[in-house]
């Protein structure tokens, strides 16, 4: 963990917060019923059914993060009812449209149709319920619970009767208009209820395979049937005989959706391709809409039967209206984004790259300051459903290209400014389950499933395939690689983890514990520490030097991703539900709704989503301050103090001194003051408020702390030895903060070096800095953005310049000379240093 890591984490959040309340986001529908703690909201998860009011005023969407209501003339955004719990998958009006029913996450809830409040809730139920279909007067409710057909009294919220229980799957159900009589679509058949004693009183036969949608017609007198044979077959609704079958050739596959327009003389049908418009009189085919580019599993009729609404699936996922009479379409509404496999950030943090699961094949990248989809990159999906899915997606460390894990074996590379396809990777004899890139060398690793079994190496730039690791029993589930791309980590099905040297393929450990399938995997920043989350419920902290495992924690159920943060002090994990730990401890912070998680490269955002499509960003700042006040205070008293930073002077300049090395980085220095300092007056024992971090250690600041000191009246030497060292650090930020007669660029330290060093400069006047370094030729191999610096003396490591010895694509520099150009306004100054490896 950098120290400009650690100062920022807390103020980047607060100062997200502060830009998006300046740039009207309260009012915008990013932040619209947010889970407590969470900023945002990308997307607006999967459409899974749709339903006007009966007016026709209010379009609603059932999704996974509750009702989505709609104005349903112009698909103007106007309200979300939020269900912070599992998914909604159906909803529908009552007739007078003041309910609004939905079904989902075990519960039928009745919602006020106008502001959004909750009701009542009726029943409890693991699998289900869906609602299906409201009876005419609004007293009962017929829903699905997998197997079972119930129907509910609205008024009491008893269960009246179980019509089919544990029989066969259940797919729709509708009402007649009389409300006497319920009809039901499953395996091949239609059942008719008598909804007063919920008996079944005929079975209509004629489907070949099971009946994916039924509707009575407004008066009553058709019931209209789909089937997953691709037949629409109308019945008449007194004497139950079939009377005719729509164009059997006018859809292939099933038949999602059937809707009466309200004077019932049209119907439209769905499925995968256009939906169609028949003249229920004749049984012609009156119209085809088109434009959604995949499944529609739901339409709606709005009330004077001007509009269709319908919604799409998968690599489409759009809220269409159209004109009935013309067929044109009026307006689509994006934003609904549906399953997702993969998310990660771009290394800037600006941009969130999604990547869709099984028959999404489309990535998304999504701009994280104001929420918008930037840009989609899609493939041809002609090879089927799930062999576009993108599987593992990843940035290059310049955020110019996205490397995407596809089913059908290959590697995509996407270039991020122009969303063009520019590269495919072939080589994988079967679905790339993940991919990663390597930070430095221009690498990418790649993990094969099913019966490939192999991690594959290749040159990002030209596409060469480097070498193939071998050595998994079965498929790799995972690819990582470490901080400094020195060592590739594979988990797999096989129940292992194995680190190979990634320059040379050797295999370097194998690691053995889990129980299951291990399918996420992480480095710390540090990369001494690898984690990995299991389908055996378990998280594993393993030592990437020796192999040893370090610590194991129990998470309860399968974990389908982790992410370091604040280097080993803090990790989150992700799977059905998203926890927070403290590593050094194993306790868990805090728990979040949400699935798979990733963190911004600067550690200052988590990013969440889950299979219902929905991603949110969070705001962590109280559990980091904790994590840091818990680990700044030193001498365990439950509060950070003067005595705190006292201690942590006394070892200013010590190797590996226990306790006063605040971020682990093996030495105690001034960055470990400095986050002593950030939470100064913290209780360590709960979650504090966000401290005001400073941008570098003032002489102002330790003036205070010695006053403080002062009153402790102690003589422990090691008490002593911090107030001597304060001394000499005020004496060394009194000498800086004196402006300078000359603008100079001084000497850079350590020099020679390696790998990094610090490059100090003066200021006479306030000016913008750059510092641009360059090889022996003049070619230009790093430039160091510094920004607008106020005048006075940059020298110590707080202040000064930093280079890591990389160039601008993270590759470490080879041994040898290079010049360093200092630009401050109109001046300039050049001065030589020397890489020595």
């Amino acid at each position: 963990m950098t120290i400009k890591t650690a100062r920022l984490i807390t103020s980047s959040l607060l100062l997200l917060s502060i830009l998006l309340s300046l740039n009207g986001f309260g009012q915008d529908v990013q932040r619209w019923g947010l889970p407590e703690g969470a900023l945002m909201r990308l997307g607006k998860s999967e459409i899974y059914q749709i339903a006007y009011s009966p007016d026709g005023s209010r379009l609603a969407v059932a999704s996974s993060v509750g009702i989505w209501i709609y104005d349903g003339r112009d698909g103007t955004e106007l309200d979300l009812f939020a269900a912070h719990s599992p998914l909604i998958g159906s909803v529908a009006y009552s007739q007078d449209g003041n309910t609004l029913v939905s079904g989902g996450g075990g519960k039928i809830r009745l919602w006020d149709a106008r502001t959004g409040e909750l009701k009542k809730t009726i029943g409890d139920y693991r699998n289900g319920p869906s609602v299906l279909a409201i009876s005419p007067d609004g007293g009962t409710i017929a829903g699905r619970a997998w197997q079972d057909l119930r129907l509910w009294d609205v008024g009491t919220g008893q269960l009246k009767h179980t019509l089919v229980e544990n029989k066969d799957q259940v797919h729709c159900a509708a009402f007649s208009r009389d409300g006497s009589t319920l009809a039901s679509g499953g395996w091949g058949v239609i059942r008719l209820w008598d909804v007063r004693t919920g008996q079944e009183f005929r079975t209509l036969e004629g489907h070949q395979r099971d009946v994916r949608s039924v509707a009575f017609s407004p008066d009553g007198r058709t019931l209209a049937s789909g089937g997953r044979d691709g037949m629409i077959r109308l019945w008449d609704a007194h004497t139950w005989e079939h009377e005719r079958t729509l164009a059997v050739k006018g859809h292939s596959g099933p038949i999602n959706t059937l809707v009466f327009s309200t004077d019932g003389g049209t119907l439209a049908s769905a499925n995968h391709g256009p939906i169609r418009l028949w003249d229920v009189a004749t049984g012609e085919l009156k119209r085809s809409l088109e434009g959604h580019t995949d499944w529609v599993w739901t339409v709606a009729f709005s009330a004077d039967g001007e509009t269709l609404a319908s919604g799409g699936d998968l690599d489409d996922n759009t809220l269409r209206f159209w004109d009935t009479h013309t067929g044109a379409l009026k307006k689509t509404v994006d934003g609904h984004i549906s399953t997702f496999s993969s998310l990660v950030f771009s290394p800037d943090g600006g941009t969130l790259a999604s990547g869709g699961a099984c028959g999404d094949s489309v990535i998304r990248l999504w701009d994280v300051r104001t929420g918008e989809l930037q840009r989609k990159l899609a493939r041809d999906a002609a090879h089927g459903l799930c062999t576009s899915s993108f599987n593992s997606v990843a940035f290059s460390p310049d955020g110019a290209i996205i490397a995407s894990g596809i089913g059908n074996g290959t590697v995509a590379l996407w270039d991020t400014r122009t969303g063009e396809l520019v590269h495919t990777l072939e080589g994988h004899t079967r679905s790339v389950s993940s991919v990663a890139f390597s930070p430095v060398g221009g690498m990418i690793a790649s993990g094969g499933y099913w019966e490939d079994n192999t991690v594959r190496l290749w040159d990002a730039r030209d596409g060469e395939l480097l070498r193939i690791l071998e050595g998994h029993t079965n498929a790799v589930l995972r690819v990582a690689v470490s901080p400094d791309g020195l060592t590739i980590a594979s988990g797999s099905r096989d129940k292992t983890i194995r680190l190979w040297d990634a320059r040379t393929g050797e295999h370097k450990h194998t690691l053995e514990g889990h129980t299951h399938d291990i399918w996420s995997l992480a480095f710390s920043p540090d990369g001494g520490t690898l984690a990995s989350g299991s389908e055996d419920h378990t998280i594993r902290l393993w030592d990437i030097r020796t192999g040893d495992l370090l610590q194991t924690l129990d998470y309860s159920r399968s974990v389908s991703s982790v992410a370091f943060f604040l280097d080993d002090f803090m990790l989150a994990s992700g799977g059905g539900m998203i926890r927070l730990w403290d590593i050094r401890t194993g306790e868990v912070l805090h728990t979040l709704v949400g699935g798979d998680v990733t963190f911004s490269s600067d550690r200052s955002t988590l990013a969440s989503g889950s299979w219902g499509g929905s991603i949110l960003l969070w705001d962590i700042s109280p559990y980091t301050n904790l994590i840091l006040t818990r680990a700044a205070d030193v001498n365990g008293d439950g509060t950070v103090s003067i005595l705190d930073l006292v201690l942590v002077a006394a070892e200013i300049g010590q190797l590996g001194a226990d306790g006063a090395d605040i971020n682990g980085d093996g030495m105690v220095n001034l960055q470990d003051l400095e986050l002593v300092a950030d939470v100064f007056g913290n209780a360590a024992a709960s979650p504090p408020n966000p401290t005001g971090e400073r941008e570098t250690l003032m002489a102002e600041d330790v003036r205070k702390w010695l006053a403080h000191a002062a009153e402790l009246e102690m003589t422990d030497p090691a008490v002593q030895r911090g107030i001597i060292a304060l001394e000499r650090l005020l004496t060394t930020l009194t000498r800086e903060s004196n402006i300078p007669n000359e603008t100079a660029l001084l000497p850079n330290y350590p020099n020679p070096f390696n790998p990094e060093t610090w490059i100090p400069y003066q200021l006479k006047q306030a000016a913008g800095v750059k510092l641009t370094i360059h090889d022996v030729t003049g070619l230009v191999i790093r430039t160091l953005e510094v920004g607008y610096q106020p005048a006075g003396v940059y020298q110590n490591r707080n202040r000064a310049a930093y280079w890591d010895g990389r160039n601008e694509r993270g590759e470490v520099v080879a041994t040898g000379v290079y010049f360093c150009t200092l630009t401050a306004g109109a001046f300039s100054a050049t001065r030589r240093m020397l890489v020595n490896k």
